[in-house]
């Protein structure tokens, strides 16, 4: 049994169906124990002392017709240890459950709403789990892989595991009982910042593969030419390569850009210390201010415009 101190959000998208999980860690490869997915059914995380056949039990309680509150109880019920686990669930509708057992590592807690579950143990803080379910929240008008991402990104920004950065991962499934997408970063000194590459890369490249491949309930078909013609040339050759000047040589904000040179766990301070400032920022983004004030249009040739009376002569 592995203790797996996490921070992770498990969510449903409420315009495609699509259910997603997103885990980041201090230890080793997490996306390998931590979520499990199954299409139209739903999502579940387990983490802190991992059990995965609760996870197995919730969403087996859910195909058999249980709310997540109802499923959840019954797969700890089953459980000799529930004060040491942690879970996060939705279902099919988007409805959340969680559990924080007594016994899991400080800072723990989650949080549910509309669509998802957000949940963490060994936080730097609980306002690891306030700016992740923020960041989700404020950002409806995105498809779920990118509410997903930032999630995990502001909680990475606001701390996150207070040990230090392992590993993360992102997984969403769709209508197949195959995943859309199921990204890892194993073991990275920035496992978020480097999902964030991976994931750039993947929809350009992994994303339409998947598209063309076999449908459960449809033709096997077969991929478009385009995608066949991308995916025979050599990796750096391909859309959002490094070469493409894509996500793989984006400069690292604060060391290349702003030039800041500070000491990892400086700038995880102050990552940490503006953390509610960097959610405000990632809630701003996603506002459509169109019905609140009609756009502003500057024409520079305005004042050279000859008017209907331009030529009177006084």
């Amino acid at each position: 049994m592995s203790e797996l101190n996490t921070f992770s959000i498990a969510a449903r998208c409420p315009r495609t169906g699509q259910l997603g999980v997103a885990v980041a860690s201090a230890v080793p490869a997490v996306g390998g124990l931590c979520p499990y997915i199954r299409a139209g059914i739903g999502a579940v995380t387990t983490q802190s002392w991992v059990n995965p056949y609760l996870a197995a039990r919730i969403l087996d309680g859910l195909a058999g017709g249980q709310g997540p509150d109802a499923a959840l109880a019954a797969a700890l019920a089953t459980d000799d240890r529930p004060d040491l686990r942690q879970l996060g669930l939705v279902d099919a509708r988007g409805t959340g459950a969680a559990w924080t057992g007594a016994g899991c590592t400080q800072a723990a807690g989650h949080r549910t709403g509309a669509g998802y579950a957000v949940q963490g143990n060994m936080l730097a803080g609980t306002g690891v789990i306030d700016a992740m379910a923020e960041a989700f929240a404020g950002s409806a008008a995105c498809d779920l892989d990118e509410r997903l991402m930032r999630a995990l990104e502001a909680g990475d920004a606001a701390g996150g595991d207070k040990r230090g950065k392992q590993s993360a991962a992102l997984r969403i499934v769709a209508g197949e009982d195959y995943p859309l997408l199921d990204l890892r970063v194993d073991e990275h000194a920035e496992p978020v910042a480097e999902l964030r590459r991976v994931l750039a890369i993947a929809r350009r490249q992994l994303v339409p593969f998947v598209a063309g491949m076999p449908r459960k309930h449809g033709p096997a078909g077969a991929l478009p030419d385009d995608v066949v013609a991308m995916l025979l040339k050599a990796p750096a050759e391909r859309p959002g390569a490094a070469a493409d000047g894509g996500a793989a040589d984006a400069p690292d904000l604060l060391r290349d850009v702003i030039g800041l040179r500070q000491e990892p766990g400086r700038v995880a301070h102050l990552l940490r210390q503006f953390a509610p400032v960097l959610a405000e920022i990632a809630r701003l983004r996603d506002l459509d201010l169109a019905d609140i004030h009609p756009p502003v249009v500057f024409d520079p040739t305005l004042p050279y415009r000859r008017g209907p009376h331009d030529d009177r002569r006084d």
